[in-house]
């Protein structure tokens, strides 16, 4: 690592005027991301702002039809958090899904959403699930929130303190892992929620997330898995490396977003209960 300054603040406000104040600061949530780069010298930010000593940025809760989640609120919490399995089991079990138990109990969820890596998890829930990113400043619709790979519409002094999720009526998520990284060669999240149906897709974009309207339009005139049968998309613009060719991916798409309904289907409809964990 390079040298650097540490900063610990004790509020939104006092880290998002050190952001505003260093141009080349990094906020610090997990770390899973940014130190193992630092340790490699791919980055080296001249100061580090570290959010763990703010309070109210972790917890979660249940808010009419939707569930709020701190951005500092751990993998591991969402995981197992009876809020959510009760009411959107789909997004427990992603979170369950997302790397090693060391990742897990470090990683964060605002951090993840915050890098946008274009072969995490919660990207396609986001997407899906049409849920709102709510920062110091502004509420960001997940539609308007991921611009690319690595890229979102966060300003360099905003900071992301939570991130809330509508309750939908039938939800899954399946991903076929990297045996090594456990991260998502393909990974689909499918949601209905009244009349809108979405399926959101990562691992698999060149891009980073995206959402497959061909699949949504078949699965509004019956939502199962045998309405997908013999539908694709086009391997271009999709990610190519050694663990599988953009075709490849472009045919696991298909079979795992099947997988996705068909988990969605099975998991039954829930009764929303109120009932706030860890103080958010």
């Amino acid at each position: 690592m390079y040298a650097f300054t540490f900063h610990r603040p004790t509020s939104v406000r006092q880290a998002a005027n050190l952001l505003g104040k260093h141009e080349d600061a990094k906020l610090l949530a997990g770390g899973h991301t940014l130190l193992p780069t630092m340790k490699m010298r791919l980055a080296a930010p001249a100061h580090l702002v570290d959010l763990s000593q703010i309070e109210g940025l972790s917890g979660i809760e249940l808010k009419g039809r939707s569930i709020s989640i701190g951005a500092l609120t751990k993998h591991v919490e969402v995981a197992n958090s009876d809020v959510v399995k009760r009411n959107l089991p789909a997004l427990a079990e992603l979170a369950s899904l997302i790397g090693d138990p060391a990742v897990r109990h470090r990683g964060t969820l605002g951090g993840s959403v915050a890098n946008n890596d274009p072969t995490a998890d919660y990207p396609a829930a986001l997407l899906a699930l049409g849920a709102t990113v709510v920062t110091n400043k502004r509420k960001i619709a997940a539609d308007d929130y991921f611009k690319g790979m690595f890229e979102t519409a966060l300003e360099p002094d905003e900071i992301i303190v939570k991130v809330t999720f509508p309750i939908a009526k039938k939800a899954g998520y399946v991903k076929f892992r990297n045996p090594a990284s456990r991260y998502a060669m393909v990974g689909v999240f499918v949601a209905k929620r009244s009349s809108e149906i979405r399926v959101a897709v990562t691992g698999a974009g060149g891009n980073g997330v995206f959402r497959v309207p061909a699949f949504e339009e078949a699965l509004k005139k019956r939502f199962s898995p045998k309405s997908l049968e013999g539908l694709t998309i086009p391997a271009e613009g999709l990610n190519s490396d050694i663990h599988g060719s953009a075709e490849y991916r472009a045919h696991l798409v298909g079979v795992i977003a099947k997988r996705a309904v068909a988990a969605a289907v099975e998991t039954p409809e829930v009764a929303v209960s109120d009932a706030p964990e860890n103080g958010a």
